[in-house]
């Protein structure tokens, strides 16, 4: 059917509408695509131009600067060195054998070191930067980056590593770094990225490791340019970490390395504090050992050799050990006497050799006994029946709560690794413990820090001070952080009766003063610089009644292990004290004649502030000293110490 003429007449004039309607959403479509495809060929051209041809941006982390570690006097014992490293890339390497097997033309690589590279390789991301081998020639670095076109995803770097310059000295103290450990990722919860960076050193032991927080600082950042055959094409930006805060402990190195040299070969260990502020001098345990073999990756051979000796070398006596303080226990014994109003300083008890308890006999060290004693003579002549006696009327209850009120079963908070808190028993301890209830035996065992009755050195230490001072005094190590001093606690007074205090101090002034005492031999005349202390000898062994019928056998004719541990402590000066010392000699002997002259020793050293003068010592004595003192093994500190970075 035909259509009308009108609507005929019409259709030029749709086509006309629909022929405008869609050449202006083509002429739109086409405009938007030019402004796209200007946007990216102009304004994104820079970016885009990176991108061409393989071409990649990596984001990498820039490890910070590990804080410097200084001595009170300014003097370094913890820094860093440049270290010249090769690192890989697996991503922009390809084929991780293929890449070490180039490299190992370039650079010698023994066997396990390309072993224990693939291991890492494999283990982390592919864009994570691999360190295979450090602490390279500049020769061997300078051959790898001539040849870095023909190397694909290796690169040499330069890096700091830790460096200990005063060697064994410090080497409980400051500890060390090593590489972070799978057992070290599993401890934490949050671990920062850094750790994630094969190598990455961080600390293991002593301050290293209780202020890792503050000595590792915060990582940096920089975008580099890649090509496709993974070779560093430039570096974009950098924003730089935070470094890692300096710390200055309150240890003198001159002090520690005279304590280190006089302990020698020793099983044993030293503790110096002030008595002003409670800061630690010196905290010395012997044997000791290299921590920069740790850092550069110690051989098998050198572990064994510390692992396997019986004086234990990586073990820090100061803090980790716990011995039974023998004799050195005594004044807490007295003063739980004294402040109960149980005993007279006057008053005196019959010691005749041995006292029956029980149906059991407590022998003296004296085998003949010590006849009449008071409370001076009992601690001068260290006589075991006077604190059988005061035992039985004080009971082990008051005499454990005297020693924690003097820091004894207390874990003290010092910056370093496995402190232990010792032993104070009492009742309740026994039941939970041992399962078995406390007898009057063990309260007479206690009485002369026997039994169960431990403490560290550092404790003996405090002890000491407290005795002293009559403060609350407690250990610091860390004196500042960055340049600002760090809080301490002047210690409130002790609620002991000063009178009492007095008598102890003055007992103990006698030990070493008196042609009686047990440690005359280890006297001080210089005048003003008197020593007071007390002598320990503590059992570790178990003298049965046949052995005592025939005769004790002499500490030098046992095995070393089965040897009597040989304690001192120690304030000085006696009027107006200053510091305190204490020292244990693992299986040492006597307490008198292997501790106490080496305490005497660091005292003065500590008194004097260098080599102790032989007019402080006896004067039949002194040729001997001189000799001794001479064949030590001591460092010089010729050179100023540094002051340090300050953020103050």
């Amino acid at each position: 059917m035909k259509r009308p003429i009108r609507d005929t007449g019409e259709l030029p004039r749709r086509l006309t509408r629909r022929a405008l309607v869609l050449g202006g959403l083509q002429a739109g479509f086409a405009g938007v695509l030019a402004l796209r495809m200007r946007h990216l060929q102009v304004t994104q051209a820079d970016t885009f131009r990176l991108l061409a041809e393989e071409n990649r941006i990596n984001i990498r982390l820039i490890p910070p600067a590990r804080g410097l570690i200084y001595d009170r006097a300014g003097r370094i014992l913890a820094e860093n060195e440049q270290n010249y490293r090769i690192v890989l890339v697996r991503e922009d390497a390809g084929d991780p054998e293929k890449a070490l097997a180039r490299l190992t033309r370039l650079v010698p690589l023994d066997a396990g070191t390309v072993e224990r590279a693939l291991k890492e390789i494999q283990r982390h991301s592919p864009f994570i930067p691999v360190t295979v081998a450090d602490r390279l020639h500049w020769e061997d670095v300078a051959r790898v980056a001539v040849n870095a076109p023909i190397l694909p995803g290796i690169a040499p770097e330069v890096g700091l590593s830790r460096l200990y310059p005063m060697g064994q000295d410090f080497a409980h103290v400051v500890g060390y770094v090593g590489p972070v450990s799978d057992y070290d990722l599993s401890r934490l919860e949050d671990p920062d990225p850094l750790l994630q960076i094969p190598r990455f050193q961080i600390g293991k032991t002593g301050v290293e490791s209780k202020r890792e927080h503050r000595l590792r600082g915060k990582a940096g950042t920089r975008r580099i340019e890649v090509n496709a055959v993974g070779r560093v094409i430039r570096e974009l930006d950098r924003i730089d970490g935070q470094p890692g805060a300096d710390l200055q402990l309150t240890v003198d190195a001159g002090l520690q390395n005279f304590m280190q040299a006089r302990l020698g070969e020793e099983s044993a260990a030293a503790v110096v504090m002030d008595l002003e502020r409670g800061d630690l001098l010196g905290i010395a345990s012997a044997p000791s050992f290299d921590p920069n073999k740790f850092v550069r990756g110690i051989s098998v051979a050198d572990y064994k050799a510390l692992t396997e000796t019986p004086y234990r070398p990586l073990s820090n006596k100061a803090v980790q050990g716990a011995y039974p303080p023998g004799s050195t226990f005594k004044m807490i014994t007295a003063l739980a006497a004294l402040e109960d109003g149980l005993i007279d300083p006057e008053e005196t008890v019959y010691c005749p050799g041995h006292m029956e308890v029980g149906g059991r006999r407590f022998h003296c060290w004296r085998r003949g006994g010590h006849g009449h004693v008071n409370l001076l003579q009992s601690l001068e002549q260290s006589c075991d029946v006077y604190y059988y006696e005061l035992a039985q009327r004080v009971g082990i209850e008051k005499i454990t709560a005297m020693a924690r009120k003097f820091g004894l079963g207390e874990r003290h908070d010092v910056p370093l690794s496995a402190v232990v808190s010792g032993l104070t028993p009492n009742k309740a301890w026994k039941r939970e413990n041992r399962g078995a209830e406390w007898v009057v035996g063990d309260t007479l065992n206690a009485s002369i820090g026997q039994g169960y009755v431990l403490a560290s050195p550092l404790q003996l230490a405090v002890m000491s001070a407290r005795i002293a001072t009559g403060r609350a005094l407690t250990p610091r190590l860390v004196k500042s952080v960055d340049g600002i001093e760090q809080p301490h606690d002047p210690g409130a007074p002790l609620d002991v009766d000063p009178a009492n205090l007095a008598q102890i101090r003055a007992a103990m002034g006698a030990v070493v003063n008196n042609r009686r005492g047990t440690a005359f031999r280890a006297r001080v005349v210089a005048e003003g610089l008197e020593l007071a202390g007390k002598t320990g000898t503590s059992q570790v062994r178990n003298i049965t009644a046949a052995e005592r019928a025939a005769g004790v056998v002499n500490n030098e004719d046992l095995p070393w292990e089965r040897r009597d541990h040989a304690l001192f402590v120690a304030f000085a000066p006696l009027e107006a004290p200053r510091i305190a010392v204490s020292v244990v000699v693992e299986h040492g002997g006597g307490g008198s004649t292997v501790a106490a002259p080496i305490a005497r020793d660091i005292t003065l050293r500590a008194l004097y502030g260098d080599l102790p003068p032989m007019s402080a010592y006896p004067e039949r004595q002194r040729w001997q000293v001189e000799q001794d003192l001479r064949k030590l093994p001591l460092r010089r500190f010729d050179t100023a110490p540094s002051s340090g970075r300050s953020r103050a």
